[in-house]
């Protein structure tokens, strides 16, 4: 399986990846503290699948606390550093390096790393070992879709325990750049630029930016740093051409990006060298629209939850995560709701480079603590900061459909939770609009985001049509008896978009009867769900209430068989009669497709 380098917007070209077979065990009585301990592996992993997956050759989808792993490596001490990376581990990790702490993580969703440089055995073999703990009753931690019960029920689906992004380790100086951060000033025509330096931290130190677009230089500039941390603003050439500005600027339909190369220096000596990318982009909210790159932009999404039927939450391969780009643009949207999942960032390298807008939504925790909070708010932060220079990413949404705050009109704490989760995204990114709860009870947010999933249109018109005012709409109630706004949080004129609707399952003969299919409206033939799709998109997109929608959903997952797609990404039905009917570009409706 191959796997394309995993941090697409540092990229270095000495990096080694550690994904492959891994000795493994399961430790659910916790009988063990240090790698040495463990003498007996009785299973083979390959990592980067999560041992419920069955293409981690473990295929256990039992009720597991714990679990072990551990391989060699090759990697000969040298004057440089070794950097050992993780892409994601759910939910706890402990690593080992030769048998010595290398450091600890907790949170399932987001990437870590350690200088491993002191630690490494002199004669080249080394022995890296793993301990994730995840306790899969624990409903106080961000845990998103991950089922509870031992089978997937509902909307719930398998467990994901352990490894499930890549493993890898690089060679850098004993001074190197460890973060960047870019930021689009589309108004000014230029691009904020954010650097660190970690390691030893010698005098004279400066970092050259270079900045193309195709083959034209924008900019190429060197930088002197006083301390560790560098902070300018690049002004790009804007002759004042509408049509030059166009191209420059990154939409879905002409994905413009600006490729950067990045060199820290002492003198002459060059410490550390790598390429990245940006954009020029904006995303704003004006009155009752939604803006990109200044101007009205209907958001056409698609609710997108990133499982596949043999590696779960883990992608099968670089490849596999560039189709479902191609595959959500050919369908006619511009956009994807990651729903309750913190995508591995080579999705999002596809989207920026291929064009799809993301809004990104953190994994829910299903019980109000303290400790959850605390989890919640940390771990936020990591996905924030992982990323925010992806141009793609246009949104953040930090609470779905109140889970792990289910008082919200009640509770005064939870509703503070929000407004306090909101404030926080609107203070670490001040660029992009913020939902701090979607689909209903909404506080603290730049768009109110309904989720309805009435599958008659007569009752959708009904609902939002023509004759609907605003102030009619959030005095009624929406399904399950929930109310659109929260007492002392009116609408303030912001967008009001469908983020959830459709969820029409479409089931094999006989499966709907047996119960294998699960799914909001199920349709009994293909001609149906081709009906039932188009009618729904046609009336929501002529609804002018609503200023961009998210249908439910991209791909069936596990029993949830409402997808566009069935489980393996093939089309239930044509693409291009899916693309139609999602643009309203079709106003009749064939007998048969």
């Amino acid at each position: 399986m191959e796997f394309a380098y995993p941090r697409p917007q540092l990229q270095r070209a000495d990096w080694t990846s550690l994904n492959g077979a891994w000795q493994f065990r399961f430790d659910d009585e916790r009988r063990f503290s240090h790698p040495s301990q463990v003498t007996d592996w009785p299973l083979r992993i390959e990592v980067p699948f999560a041992p419920e997956a069955r293409a981690s050759g473990v295929a256990d989808t039992g009720f597991h606390s714990a679990c072990w792993y551990q391989r060699e490596f090759e990697c000969m001490p040298a004057g440089d550093r070794v950097v050992l990376h993780f892409g994601a581990a759910d939910y706890a990790a402990t690593v080992w390096v030769n048998g010595q702490l290398a450091t600890t993580h907790e949170g399932g969703h987001t990437p870590f790393s350690v200088d491993i440089t002191g630690m490494l055995s002199p004669g080249g073999r080394q022995v890296l070992s793993v301990l994730v703990e995840d306790d899969p009753h624990d409903l106080a931690k961000p845990r998103g879709k991950q089922d509870w019960q031992e089978q997937p029920h509902s909307i719930w689906y398998p467990r994901t325990t352990g490894l499930w992004q890549t493993v890898w380790f690089e060679r850098v100086d004993r001074t190197y750049i460890d973060k960047i951060r870019w930021t689009p000033h589309v108004e000014n025509f230029a691009i904020a630029f954010e650097a660190h330096v970690a390691g030893d931290a010698p005098d004279g130190l400066s970092i050259d930016v270079a900045l193309r677009c195709g083959k034209r230089m924008l900019a190429r500039d060197s930088y002197a740093l006083s301390d560790r941390e560098l902070e300018r603003s690049i002004v790009l050439p804007d002759p004042g051409i509408d049509d030059y500005r166009n191209e420059m600027l990154w939409s879905p339909e002409r994905p413009t990006l600006i490729d950067a190369t990045i060199t820290l220096r002492r003198g002459d000596q060059v410490l550390d060298t790598f390429t990245s990318y940006t954009a020029l982009r904006s995303v704003t909210i004006l009155r009752d629209r939604f803006m990109l790159n200044g101007r009205p932009y209907m958001l056409r999404l698609v609710l997108d939850q990133g499982y596949w039927p043999d590696t779960l939450m883990t992608p099968p391969g670089d490849a596999g995560l560039k189709r479902d780009v191609e595959l959500a643009k050919a369908m006619g949207f511009n956009g994807v709701r990651k729903h309750q999942k913190i995508e591995d960032p080579r999705y999002l390298y596809w989207a920026d480079r291929l064009g799809l807008l993301v809004w990104e939504e953190m994994p829910s925790a299903y019980r109000f603590t303290r400790t959850a909070i605390r989890r919640t708010v940390r771990e936020w932060s990591e996905v924030i900061d992982r990323d925010y220079s992806h141009p793609c990413v246009i949104v953040w949404v930090p609470f779905n459909e109140s889970w792990g705050v289910p008082e919200l009109p009640a509770v005064g704490k939870q509703r503070h939770a929000v407004e306090a989760l909101y404030h926080l995204t609107k203070t670490l990114d001040a660029t992009r609009p913020v939902i701090g709860n979607d689909g209903w009870e909404s506080s603290a947010t730049d768009i109110i985001g309904i989720h309805d999933y009435d599958a008659n249109v007569e009752h959708i018109r009904h609902r939002y049509g023509a004759d609907v005012k605003a102030d009619q709409l959030f005095d009624r109630r929406r399904p399950g008896g929930r109310i659109l706004t929260l007492d002392g949080y009116p609408h303030r004129g912001q967008p009001i978009m469908l983020t959830e609707f459709g969820g029409i399952a479409y089931a094999a003969p006989g499966s709907a009867k047996e119960g294998t299919v699960w799914g909001y409206t199920v349709a009994e033939d293909l001609e149906t769900f081709h009906r039932m799709y188009a009618d729904l998109l046609q009336t929501i997109i002529h609804t002018a209430l609503f200023s961009g929608f998210c249908y439910t959903q991209f791909a069936d997952t596990f029993q949830e068989a409402n997808g566009l797609l069935c489980a393996d990404r093939t089309p239930k039905i044509p693409i291009e009669a899916i693309a139609q009917a999602t643009r309203a570009s079709r106003t009749h409706i064939p007998g048969g497709v």
